[in-house]
């Protein structure tokens, strides 16, 4: 084990060799002379872009390869922006390890040089519903004398700031963990809008790494000491959830829990139809089942 190179899948974009490379360098610093070496990969949902996800697959577009991978033993373990992981991983694959989250906002993404008041339209680029049914609300707020119309954007973070700066949008929405995590938080290019969690409700998942694994690898030792017991918890939680409510790419759901003074806070958004739900809950950490199921059961 002293002199094994752990292989570490991943997506070919910017940020995805980012998020392995948080995996990589934790794993070197855990002082079992481990390296690691990534295995780079293009997806189906890198290949389509002129498409939305829900026409051609939903999540999974993201993950199948490396799955496949995972089971043939070409790689040892995956990351994944856990946001992206499907409800049902392959038999016999499994979320090893769930590493600490990242800031989990979403953001609207400006030109610093661009000026939205006065506009009589103003255009968002995003391609998620969840995102789409949000702005349009707050945007009532936020730019009273104009019309907030969403058009569809695909593409990895550095293809949709460039979209923007070419002038095809008047703002993008964005997570804050990606522009985090690609060393852009500071860049003095754009102007960021955080919205917080409880206006501006997150996916499940979002700004959280997710390492999928076979179960039945003999490696589970190897990422047991990168597990962050809180992400793992929230994770559990917003999938739960999902799961309840057969969630993928087709319907606008955000889910969003954070513990605080002991407890689980859940905060949720769906629309079916023209109705959009919203809830907040509060429990024990003791009863996820039972606040995964009131919380399904309002959203539903």
């Amino acid at each position: 084990m002293k002199s094994k190179t752990i292989r570490i899948g991943t997506r070919r974009s910017a940020l995805a060799v980012a998020q392995a490379n948080i995996m990589a360098e934790a794993l070197e610093r855990t002082g079992t002379g481990l390296s690691a070496e990534l295995v780079l990969k293009l997806t189906e949902g890198d290949r389509i872009l002129d498409k939305p996800l829900l026409e051609f697959g939903g999540k999974g577009v993201f993950v199948t390869e490396f799955e496949q991978a995972l089971l043939r033993g070409e790689i040892d373990f995956a990351v994944h922006s856990a946001k992206d992981l499907p409800m049902e991983l392959e038999e016999g694959l499994g979320i090893v390890a769930v590493l600490e989250r990242e800031d989990p906002r979403d953001v609207l993404v400006t030109p610093a040089s661009g000026i939205l008041s006065g506009k009589r339209e103003i255009i968002i680029g995003t391609s998620s519903l969840r995102r789409k049914i949000q702005i349009e609300e707050i945007g009532k707020t936020m730019w009273p004398e104009a019309l907030v119309r969403c058009e569809n954007l695909r593409g990895n973070v550095l293809t949709r700031l460039s979209k923007l700066m070419e002038g095809s949008y008047d703002g993008i929405i964005l997570a804050a963990a990606g522009l985090k995590r690609l060393g852009l938080w500071e860049d003095s290019r754009y102007h960021y809008h955080c919205f917080d969690c409880d206006t501006f409700i997150p996916a499940g998942g979002q700004g959280i790494l997710a390492v999928e694994g076979r179960l039945d690898s003999g490696l589970e030792a190897v990422v047991k000491s990168l597990e962050d017991e809180e992400a793992r918890l929230c994770l559990t939680m917003e999938r739960k959830i999902l799961k309840l409510l057969n969630a993928g790419c087709h319907e606008p759901i955000g889910v969003y829990s954070r513990l605080k003074n002991g407890e689980i806070e859940i905060l949720g958004i769906s629309r079916r139809g023209e109705e959009a739900k919203r809830i907040h809950l509060r429990g024990g950490i003791g009863e996820l089942d039972r606040l995964a199921l009131l919380a399904a059961e309002s959203l539903g």
